[in-house]
């Protein structure tokens, strides 16, 4: 049994075992991006198709996301995110295969991507509303803080290990990792033993989306900054994703580099995630709305070809931000939105802000042929200080406090709670946002 005082969650059964699966599921998800990046670039040299394949991955997330959280909400959540990890590790053996025998082509890789996104909509919700069944009410923010330091954690050693990968054998060996965590995950998801609150009485599908949609719309914090994340991730996020690679690869020195900027990103996060152990601000999304601005200067310094140590120092700050960001934001609806809706709360914050990601990853290539790669980079930082400075402009995002009736989280040592994921982590145990 590990000792109470210094991990806090993790002495809870339930919740150590969900953490377990979902830290070594992330491991795999963290070797992912550079591999299928690499991958497609290495069958057609288009920065565009990797946008196309990327997008695969999110229209159908967007497009049942919503048809999840219903579920979720109907069928108890630990037996909806069984069945998708079983479709996702599939998805990701047949991925290993074709790249590993050179048989791949850029269709097969955009329908695997799409059937993965299809199983990930119906995940991702129900993960939202498992979490916290799995916790006691206290311990919620640092329980979300945890999975997002494990979740940095691996995005450090992941993208690197992917970069190994990708330059001495080949993308496949990644997918092959992936899908092997895929069963860790299953075997801990089974073996919770987490209650279900039972549904006031079945209504309609529509009817039920119709009472999520009523608990978003009538939170103004809410529905801004999914909005803001729309668009966020169409003009920013989109944009880096797809030109980083082509970036690294011309100027840069390739799958290396660009593994070790993304690794950058998640040292940030999980300095983000560490602070979220210890900090509950008492404006809680105004204060997170104010740290995005700090994601600003990486796109800006990839427009300029800096050295990869000085995008990876950007990214680093950036990865502080939103790792602090995506704890306070996932404890925030746990504890805003009854339970008996969250996931239906949460599918429409995930199809919410992933609206335009799809249009996103398949213009990126495109515009940046027409106006430059430098100028669509320029566009994305600056959409970041814009925007940000309009969602601090929303009295409803600076009315949002916590609340004074939480439980007190019980103290933590931030640092040793650090200490050990990266200890287990580096013993080999391990989507999104």
């Amino acid at each position: 049994m590990l000792p109470a005082g210094r991990i806090g969650a993790l002495a809870e059964r339930d919740f150590r075992l969900f953490w377990l699966g979902q830290t070594t599921s992330v491991f795999g998800d963290a070797l992912v991006p550079v591999a299928l990046s690499f991958a497609v670039l290495d069958l057609t040299g288009s920065a565009s198709d990797v946008g196309y394949v990327l997008a695969a991955h999110v229209v159908p997330l967007v497009v049942l996301v919503l048809a999840g959280g219903v579920w979720a909400d109907r069928l108890p959540r630990q037996l909806v995110m069984l069945g998708s990890d079983a479709v996702r590790g599939s998805v990701q053996a047949t991925a290993a295969v074709l790249l590993l025998t050179g048989a791949a082509e850029l269709w097969q890789l955009v329908l695997l991507a799409a059937l993965y996104g299809s199983a990930e909509a119906f995940f991702q919700p129900a993960s939202t509303g498992l979490i916290p069944a799995t916790v006691s009410a206290g311990r919620l923010q640092q329980a979300n803080a945890l999975l997002g330091l494990s979740r940095s954690s691996m995005f450090i050693l992941g993208p690197a290990v992917a970069g190994v990968i990708v330059a001495a054998w080949n993308p496949g060996g990644a997918f092959a990792v992936d899908a092997g965590t895929f069963a860790v995950s299953v075997v801990s998801l089974a073996l919770l033993r987490v209650g279900r609150a039972e549904p006031a009485g079945r209504r309609s599908f529509l009817r039920e989306l119709g009472e999520g949609w009523r608990e978003l719309a009538s939170r103004t914090w809410l529905w801004v900054l999914v909005a803001w994340s729309a668009t966020y991730l169409f003009a920013v996020a989109a944009p880096v994703q797809v030109l980083g690679p082509f970036v690294a690869k011309e100027s840069l020195g390739g799958a290396r580099t660009w593994g070790f900027v993304l690794a950058a990103f998640s040292v940030g996060s999980l300095g983000g995630g560490a602070l979220a152990l210890r900090w509950r601000p008492a404006r809680p999304m105004a204060t997170c709305s104010l740290l995005v601005f700090l994601a600003a200067p990486t796109p800006l310094l990839l427009a300029f070809r800096e050295p990869g140590i000085a995008i990876a120092a950007a990214q680093l700050a950036s990865g502080v931000a939103m790792g602090f960001f995506m704890a306070v934001w996932q404890t925030t609806l746990q504890r805003e939105i009854p339970p008996d809706r969250l996931s239906r709360v949460s599918s429409y914050d995930w199809m919410g802000s992933l609206a335009f990601l799809p249009a996103g990853l398949a213009l990126a290539g495109p515009v940046s042929d027409a106006i430059g790669i430098r100028t669509t980079l320029f566009v994305s930082a600056g959409w970041v200080v814009v925007s940000t400075a309009l969602v601090l402009l929303v009295p409803g995002v600076w009315a949002l406090r916590r609340r004074e009736d939480e439980p007190a989280a019980e103290p933590v040592r931030a640092a040793a709670e650090s200490e050990l994921v990266v200890r287990v982590t580096g013993a080999g145990v391990v989507h999104g946002r």
